[in-house]
């Protein structure tokens, strides 16, 4: 079946996806957005999950600096779409924003619903359409759209295209990276797809995996070479993740693929003098247990002193035998062996993909005339704390303005 059309397509119902159709819509163009899912926005709808972190309130410049090797290509994008325009955004579509402690930008609602729900109304007000369950193929002979829907294969000629089809974590909401093939065939240089803010593997005893198995070590600092961390891990069963461990992933994920493994230390009291805890760990343990003494004398955790004892078995020592300086500075830098990265499809976003040597400024694909390209999609990684979202947004709103030049259009102020 053909379907000749006037329209733009958009292929990928995310943030970046809506965002560039929001804008081409703005534009005057025709709008249709694909998504090969029964719904939209469904990744955005899990981040939300945790609270919606939307963006950050950092000054730009340090903001910039989070997007490391892709900050020159980013910084365009986020400049002229920056985290207060997607606050603006956010309140105009109903959804008040407030920052928290960490300088994170949450939706007063603290979740994604109600803000999808009302962006979705507006985009149907707009003249938006959704065409759902549309799975992209690539492109036929004629440079047509190929779809597989549930009334059978589609073929569709728009005026222009944008992707957004995101990268490949979580893959049973959408963004399963089945792209790299379609545009690699068509010569569009991409860089592997990798784990991006993921766990890591640990060897860990049975011991310590069944009884701290989802406990978290709060308030630790992580280091790993020249990079420390403070906030949270979480141990997991075959591993370790959280807050701290994905803002140090980059880092470890590149050691491990170069070495295959990687030493992450561990500071159980990062805020304690060192002196301070060898005097208190020089104390009479009396008739308590060695345990039980650690967690008076050092205020450590439950799972903060399993941990030194499993420290303590890997290099063949005692815990109970280590003199107090030295058992003062393993609380101090805890070594834990990282073996392996956590899969892709559990990882909170993906590293790698179309290089930006293939992009022009408008987020056009040099080698495809007419066809842009946004989000996760791009060749860029960023840790959480907003980052993700707001160069999500970004870069759609770059490639729907891109698309509107195509057009021939001006876009609106």
């Amino acid at each position: 079946m053909s379907s000749p059309s006037q329209h733009v397509a958009i292929i990928g119902a995310g943030p970046a996806g809506l965002m560039a159709a929001e804008v081409l819509a703005q534009g005057g163009a025709e709008v249709i957005v694909y998504d090969a899912m029964p719904s939209a926005g469904r990744k955005f709808l899990m981040a939300g999950r945790g609270g919606l972190n939307l963006t950050h309130s950092e000054p730009l410049p340090a903001f910039l600096a989070r997007y490391r090797e892709a900050m020159p290509h980013l910084k365009a994008a986020i400049e002229a779409f920056p985290p207060q325009a997607l606050r603006d955004w956010s309140e105009a579509l109903g959804q008040e924003t407030f920052v928290g402690s960490s300088g994170r930008v949450f939706p007063k609602a603290f979740k994604a619903s109600p803000l999808l729900r009302a962006w979705l109304r507006r985009l149907d007000s707009m003249g938006v359409r959704l065409a759902l369950r549309h799975r992209w193929t690539g492109w036929d002979e004629q440079g047509r759209l190929r779809f597989e829907t549930p009334g059978g294969p589609l073929v569709v000629e728009p005026r222009a295209t944008v992707l957004a089809l995101g990268g490949a974590s979580w893959p049973r909401l959408g963004s399963d990276g089945t792209w790299k093939e379609t545009l690699a065939a068509e010569g569009v240089k991409i860089s592997p797809l990798r784990p991006a803010n993921s766990g890591f593997t640990v060897a860990w005893s049975e011991i310590f995996r069944d009884r701290f198995e989802g406990q978290p070590l709060k308030g630790v600092a992580l280091t790993f070479a020249a990079h420390t961390q403070r906030g949270e891990a979480i141990v997991t069963r075959t591993g370790i993740e959280g807050g701290a461990i994905y803002a140090l992933s980059a880092e470890l994920r590149e050691a491990i693929l170069r070495d295959g493994h990687a030493t992450l230390n561990i500071a159980l009291r990062p805020d304690a003098e060192t002196g301070e805890l060898i005097a208190k760990l020089s104390a009479a343990k009396g008739k308590q247990s060695f345990s039980n003494f650690l967690r008076k004398a050092a205020n450590l955790s439950p799972i903060a002193i399993g941990l030194l004892q499993e420290s303590a078995k890997t290099s063949g020592k005692l815990l109970t035998a280590l003199s107090p300086t030295d058992l003062a500075r393993l609380i101090q830098a805890v070594s834990v062996q990282l073996n392996g990265i956590a899969p892709i499809a559990r990882a909170i976003s993906t590293a790698g993909g179309i290089s930006f040597d293939e992009l022009d400024d408008a987020f056009m694909l040099r080698r495809l005339p007419g066809v842009f390209a946004a989000g996760e999609m791009l060749d860029w990684e960023a840790p959480t704390g907003g980052y993700l979202l707001q160069a999500s947004f970004a870069t759609g709103v770059a490639a729907g303005r891109g698309a509107l030049k195509w057009l021939g259009r001006q876009r609106l102020p």
